[in-house]
């Protein structure tokens, strides 16, 4: 996690979980995202994930940007956003956002993604 941003979220969560003072709605959370972490390093295109490139966040960025599910079947369930790079082999998570209404025209113009890795 390259960026400034996700890499303060995570170290933060991971440390409150190392103390046991997670909520219950965070310690779900928690789980769910480590899953997908773990998943997404072994291999960004596993089945679980659902990977799929996000054609609105490409053209925005000017750089291929890709969302996979942290949980499915949720209200506004959980999505990782991320790039590769910014070395051969890595990925940057940029964004952790609720689902966007794909139905709704600019639905994924309201999503914040942090600053891509140069």
């Amino acid at each position: 996690m390259g960026v400034p941003e996700m890499e303060h979220f995570w170290n933060d969560l991971l440390s409150r979980k190392k103390a046991g003072s997670l909520g219950k709605r965070e310690q779900q959370f928690f789980s769910k995202f480590a899953k997908a972490l773990r998943f997404l390093s072994a291999n960004p295109r596993h089945p679980g994930l659902a990977t799929h490139e996000i054609v609105p966040l490409t053209k925005r960025y000017q750089r291929k940007v890709f969302q996979s599910y942290l949980e499915n079947r949720t209200p506004s369930a959980g999505r990782i956003f991320w790039v590769y790079g910014p070395d051969k082999a890595e990925i940057t998570i940029i964004g952790l956002e609720p689902h966007p209404d794909e139905g709704k025209k600019g639905a994924y113009d309201k999503v914040r993604l942090s600053d891509l890795p140069r």
